[in-house]
């Protein structure tokens, strides 16, 4: 008996507070005019996307002191430009970061269920913890947690959203002009809670919404992250989007599940990817060489090639050899507020491994970065990207993929008008909206229906 298809998810990721943005290109917007977010969107939800997703960057990065001006920085609030979408569109998730570490419960959940009612059912929240004491600096508290307490207090966190969101039953409104009640329950609301990390007790003023509670993203490839995610998210974002390294994480997080009482279909695993589309193969190919260079520019490579050297480099020609001297694992590290620098944990094998790849290949530093950095995950014509995507989800390397273009905002519409179609004529993917919220579209069940399912069993 053949297994049937799972149909795919897909979702927009709003570039910026990155590297895979070319924001110097001839056809690049702005990334705080709110044009181009609602044009970003609109081109998502034509395209029936499952939602669109916004990053959070809490403080500008710096190298050396200096701001790094080579990404897009800066980002406006998440909750003000995703409450301004909602008002722009009709069917399309809303989804974005916001840091467990440096929020508040009650805050976090007032906002987004005032999302979810504003949006009508369709805000998810990827939750986050923060690593580093320079983003701390921007905070009351200043410093940060380590890993083991940042998970801890994130685990908590968003136990207490819950427990605020499920303090209305959502019955508790009658509004009835007759009698003049408007409350069944004048508690409704109330809620107490004491723990670790967090100790409030009051009146949540935001009625239940209409997802219950908002979608639950979770980003972390650590064992934590993982376990986490298992435990208590709907989706997580997965790092690997090759076909090996994707269906390990797949498989591995997908049978953490079943100890927490939870199906596969609970949690959907959707990796970021980019692309680059041509007419044929070929021309996608050389397109992408392309993209590739104008991402790394001279000064990108040099300020990456510091992230492994943590020292000026600045003396350096891009297009000349790598430096002869080791890289500085002594003190602080020179760039500041960029994940990247916790992937070279051994930065003296990084750099004898990358010397030894530059003389087999006659590589410049800016050749070697390009080369070892991300390439785009799917290059090729639009059939080629199609069937490729298709073939990844049915292999269970993912559920789907949240597709980050590398021109704003006007980088989606190509894969909208050019690949979904494809996807839709293979029946892998919708031609319409069938419901109205988030969970809807992920195919997650409403909470309370789990709630009642429990109850029952």
């Amino acid at each position: 008996m053949n297994k049937p298809l799972k149909q795919i998810h897909l979702a927009a990721h709003f570039p910026g507070v990155n590297n895979t943005t070319v924001w110097s290109a001839p056809k690049a917007g702005s990334h705080i005019e709110f044009s181009s977010f609602a044009h970003f969107a609109r081109t998502a939800e034509r395209a029936k996307f499952d939602f669109l997703f916004l990053a959070e960057g809490l403080r500008l990065r710096e190298q050396g002191g200096q701001i790094y001006d080579l990404d897009v920085v800066g980002r406006p609030d998440t909750f003000t430009v995703l409450a301004a979408l909602a008002a722009v569109t009709e069917h399309l998730g809303l989804t974005g970061t916001i840091n467990s570490t440096f929020n508040e419960p009650y805050e976090v959940a007032r906002q987004f269920a005032s999302l979810d009612h504003l949006s009508g059912g369709r805000s998810a929240w990827n939750v986050v913890t923060s690593w580093d004491a320079f983003t701390g600096e921007n905070f009351r508290r200043g410093g940060f947690l380590p890993q083991e307490d940042r998970y801890s207090r994130a685990k908590e966190f968003l136990a207490t959203a819950n427990e605020l969101f499920d303090s209305w039953r959502g019955d508790e409104i009658v509004g009835d002009r007759t009698t003049g009640v408007f409350l069944r329950d004048a508690k409704a609301g109330s809620f107490v809670h004491t723990g670790q990390h967090f100790d409030i007790h009051g009146q949540f003023n935001v009625p239940r919404s209409p997802q219950g509670r908002p979608v639950i993203f979770q980003a972390g490839d650590s064992e934590e992250g993982r376990e986490f995610a298992a435990s208590s998210a709907d989706a997580i974002f997965s790092r690997y989007a090759s076909l090996k390294e994707g269906q390990r994480f797949y498989t591995d997080v997908k049978n953490r599940l079943a100890k927490y009482g939870r199906s596969h279909r609970d949690l959907l695993i959707l990796p970021a990817a980019t692309f680059v589309l041509g007419d044929t193969d070929a021309d996608a190919e050389e397109l992408a060489k392309e993209v590739r260079r104008q991402q790394v520019s001279g000064a990108t490579a040099i300020k990456h090639l510091e992230f492994v050297w943590n020292r000026d480099l600045s003396a350096y020609d891009p297009e000349g050899p790598l430096p002869d001297i080791d890289p500085d694992v002594s003190g602080d590290h020179i760039s500041q507020g960029r994940a990247q620098v916790r992937m070279y944990r051994d930065p003296l094998a990084t750099a004898r491994e990358w010397r030894e790849l530059a003389a087999e290949n006659n590589w410049s530093i800016r050749d070697l970065v390009i080369n070892t950095g991300n390439r785009q995950t799917f290059v090729g014509s639009p059939a080629t990207v199609a069937r490729t995507i298709n073939d990844f989800v049915q292999a269970d390397v993912s559920d789907g993929f949240i597709l980050v273009p590398h021109i704003t905002p006007g980088g989606l519409d190509p894969f909208a008008d050019k690949v979904v179609p494809l996807l839709q004529e293979q029946g892998v993917f919708r031609t319409e909206y069938e419901g109205t919220t988030l969970r809807d579209h992920l195919g997650l069940a409403h909470p309370d229906d789990v709630r009642g399912e429990r109850v029952a069993s």
